[in-house]
């Protein structure tokens, strides 16, 4: 009697371990899941600001801003003195 009461026991944890097992590997799955989402939508944002600093740095748009709102324009040969390093 005893020995049916240890089997029974032993098949109803194991019956048991299984179904756990099962739930935590589903739970991991969607967690999973929403990782990948959360990683290609953090990627396509990391290209957009790859875009926007592109932009934002084009040399024409520098050189416009620079002669247009701060009124700066290129130095004569004149105005221009070369720094050279001391050796």
């Amino acid at each position: 009697m005893l020995v049916v009461m240890v089997l029974g026991l032993s098949i109803l944890g194991t019956a048991l371990a299984a179904v756990w097992s099962r739930h935590e590997s589903r739970q991991l799955f969607f967690q999973l899941q929403a990782l990948e989402r959360e990683s290609m939508d953090l990627h396509v944002l990391w290209q957009r600001y790859q875009l926007e600093r592109s932009t934002w740095a084009a040399h024409h748009r520098i050189e416009r801003i620079a002669r247009q709102e701060l009124d700066m324009q290129v130095p004569d040969e004149e105005m221009l003195v070369v720094v050279e390093p001391d050796d």
